[in-house]
């Protein structure tokens, strides 16, 4: 495994455990953020170990559908989950007076882990 791919899903597994620590702080905006950005760590970590790179969240988001879940290599459900977690960050990270509710930070959580067990297994 290259060292940017290994890198990456550092960053996804230390970004999943911030996550659950903030939620358990009741950081809910700030726990969501983290558990999207293990997702998005994770996704970057799978486009590198095919040789796919992007610069934007949304390159990397769209790279995933086309060439992941539009062909059956990822689980629609997933491919839906990394959609939500991208608009959940950007309720915890601009919301202004909207917050991420409890519930939704705990379902982040689960979402993430399962995404990245689904990259990691891809990997």
């Amino acid at each position: 495994m290259n060292e940017e791919v290994k890198a990456n899903l550092d960053r996804s597994e230390e970004s999943i455990l911030v996550a659950r620590e903030l939620y358990d702080s009741e950081h809910y905006d700030f726990s969501a953020s983290r558990a999207y950005y293990s997702v998005f760590y994770a996704a970057t970590a799978l486009l590198l170990a095919k040789g796919f790179t992007f610069k934007t969240h949304s390159g990397v988001i769209s790279a995933i559908h086309q060439r992941f879940v539009k062909t059956g290599l990822i689980d629609r459900e997933i491919g839906k989950d990394l959609n939500w977690l991208f608009e959940l960050r950007n309720i915890g990270d601009y919301g202004e007076i909207r917050h991420v509710p409890q519930e939704d930070a705990e379902k982040a959580i689960i979402a993430a882990d399962r995404f990245v067990q689904t990259i990691q297994a891809l990997i």
